[in-house]
Formats: structure tokens, C-alpha cells, sequence
């Protein structure tokens, strides 16, 4: 595989799994957190192809395989790191959802009683 179809697998997966983690938020947001769970499982499968790419490119370079500057390269890594950040983030979010809900729930049923 050329090193251009390397880093472009890199960014796709990553603004998949971007994508995904910022749907799962959305599914969150409005109560829906099982749907939100399972978009970040599939952003981390993303993540993990994005990861698996990158190795790809260490190894080579590790083997003595040197290239040179490359901006399309320094874009793929930004988007790589800003999808694992995106995904941490979404992580707490639903978690933060999760506890929201749960009060709002409790408080509800202390209401009706």
C-alpha cells in the first residue's frame, strides 16, 4: 500500500469515528444511551483501523524507510488525535447524561409518591 492511501485511511477512519462520538453525544443528549454506547464501540473499531494504519507508517519508517515532510501526514495524525480526544470526551458526556437522567428519574418518582 503507497503512503498515500496509508494516510488517507488515516483520516477517513478517524472523521468516521469523529462523526460517530459526536452522534453518540446527540443520542445521549435526548435519552438514548444505549444508542450512544454502541456509537462509540464502532468509533473505537474505527479508531482501532485509523491506529493499525498509523503503525503501519512507524514500522516503515522504523525499517529505515524515511519520508519526507509531509502536510497530508501532519493533517491525518490531527485528525486521528482530535478523534480520540472527541471520543474521551464523548464518553463522559453520556456518562454525564446518564447521571442527569438518573436524578431527573428519582426526582420524578419522590414527585409521584
Amino acid at each position: 500500500m503507497d503512503l498515500e492511501m496509508i494516510i488517507m485511511n488515516i483520516i477517513n477512519y478517524s472523521g468516521e469515528a469523529r462523526s460517530l462520538c459526536m452522534e453518540g453525544i446527540s443520542y445521549a443528549k435526548k435519552g438514548n444511551l444505549k444508542e450512544a454506547r454502541a456509537n462509540i464501540e464502532k468509533a473505537n473499531g474505527k479508531i482501532a483501523c485509523a491506529h493499525k494504519s498509523q503503525t503501519k507508517l512507524i514500522q516503515l519508517e522504523a525499517q529505515g524507510g524515511k519520508q519526507e515532510f509531509s502536510l497530508l501526514l501532519v493533517h491525518a495524525q490531527d485528525h486521528l488525535m482530535n478523534a480520540i480526544t472527541i471520543r474521551d470526551m464523548a464518553r463522559e458526556f453520556v456518562d454525564l447524561y446518564e447521571v442527569v437522567y438518573n436524578s431527573l428519574m428519582t426526582e420524578g418518582s419522590k414527585a409521584n409518591a
